[in-house]
């Protein structure tokens, strides 16, 4: 059973999410707020599979309790997706950075957002290979910051490969398709990479392999 925490100020939208939330057999919602500190300290209460909140709010936003969310080590499973109305808005890549490990769509169809909080409780990331792109070009064309070249330098070659191919947007079984490598070392791979960067999942991982200059925003690769 897949748990999920609604965040969003605006009551007709988290009746309408649980709605179609408690509609599957395999989720149910734990409960919901209408600010992001209250759905803070809900998810600290709940610790639930994935915490869905609006970014914009009055008081405390989406991004600032995703903030508090990833900085307890206790919330670590705790997979956080960002609601917005727009596909790339200012605030995504800021949402990304935080810790959330994507973003879906409040109009989009149903069955993309059930299928949005799945994957969300895989703990794999919400950014597809076309979205990701849009939010580099957009955001992340500035100079790189030196603290992500300077951690480059722990990963082996092997782990700058995969980090990569997950910046590009790339399942660990496309990735062991390309590196000619089992899906199971592909994701372990993975696993180390984000240890040594301390990323909270492969969302980050994504944001690390563009701003170190591994990814290019056209999609090739460096490493």
């Amino acid at each position: 059973m897949i748990r999920v925490l609604l965040v969003d100020d605006q009551q007709l939208i988290r009746a309408g999410l649980r709605a179609l939330l408690e509609a599957e057999d395999d989720i149910e919602v734990t409960g919901e707020a209408a600010d992001g500190a209250a759905g803070a300290e809900l998810a600290a209460l709940h610790r639930p599979d994935v915490a869905l909140f609006d970014i914009q709010m009055p008081g405390t936003d989406g991004i600032e309790a995703t903030r508090r969310i990833a900085a307890d080590p206790a919330l670590a499973d705790v997979h956080v997706v960002m609601l917005t109305n727009y596909g790339l808005d200012e605030y995504v890549f800021d949402a990304l950075r935080a810790g959330a490990c994507g973003f879906l769509l409040k109009d989009m169809p149903p069955e993309d957002l059930l299928h949005g909080v799945r994957v969300a409780a895989r703990g794999d990331a919400l950014l597809s290979p076309e979205v990701t792109r849009k939010l580099i070009l957009e955001y992340v064309t500035g100079p790189r910051p030196a603290a992500a070249d300077d951690r480059l330098g722990t990963l082996t070659q092997r782990e700058r490969e995969v980090t990569a191919l997950v910046g590009r947007g790339l399942t660990n079984g496309e990735i062991a398709a390309r590196l000619h490598i089992s899906p199971v070392t592909a994701k372990t791979h993975a696993g180390r990479a984000m240890a040594k960067l301390g990323a909270r999942d492969r969302a980050q991982l994504v944001v690390f392999a563009y701003e170190s200059g591994l990814v290019t925003p056209r999609g090739s690769s460096t490493s």
